[in-house]
């Protein structure tokens, strides 16, 4: 189910505490920007389907990463992009956005989305795992 862009963006604003719904927007941009250059194929376009159509097509048309980052690396790219930013608040503005994306997706499509990034972003996106179940053994 797609949610529309002033609920997916009220989702947000909401969790990043944030005072203008413009605030929220710059958060969502940059942050699903970044994540379409991680992920590919179905499951990015899947992902792609669950969020309103501007957003989609920033997810869909990324910059490619050269490679995955880890998550720490990812929130410093955040912070690169949003003027003012830290680290902290980035990790907030990630935390708020791959949180809605999450809920929006559903705990499934969550799930392939996360097998395409490095370990340690299932915290970002507000499900942390038990135990990393990629490493696991059988």
């Amino acid at each position: 189910m797609t949610l529309r862009r002033e609920a997916f963006l009220d989702h947000v604003r909401e969790r990043g505490e944030y005072e203008t719904v413009q605030e929220a927007e710059r958060a969502a941009r940059v942050v699903l920007a970044l994540l379409g250059a991680h992920l590919v194929g179905e499951v990015r376009a899947k992902l792609a389907a669950c969020v309103p159509e501007e957003f989609a097509l920033i997810l869909l048309n990324p910059l490619q990463s050269a490679e995955p980052l880890p998550p720490e690396r990812f929130v410093r790219a955040t912070a690169a992009w949003i003027e003012g930013a830290t680290e902290h608040t980035a990790t907030w503005d990630v935390s708020a956005v791959l949180s809605t994306v999450a809920d929006t997706a559903g705990d499934d499509l969550t799930g392939q989305v996360l097998l395409q990034l490095p370990a340690g972003y299932d915290l970002l996106f507000g499900r942390p795992q038990p135990t990393d179940e990629r490493h696991a053994p059988q």
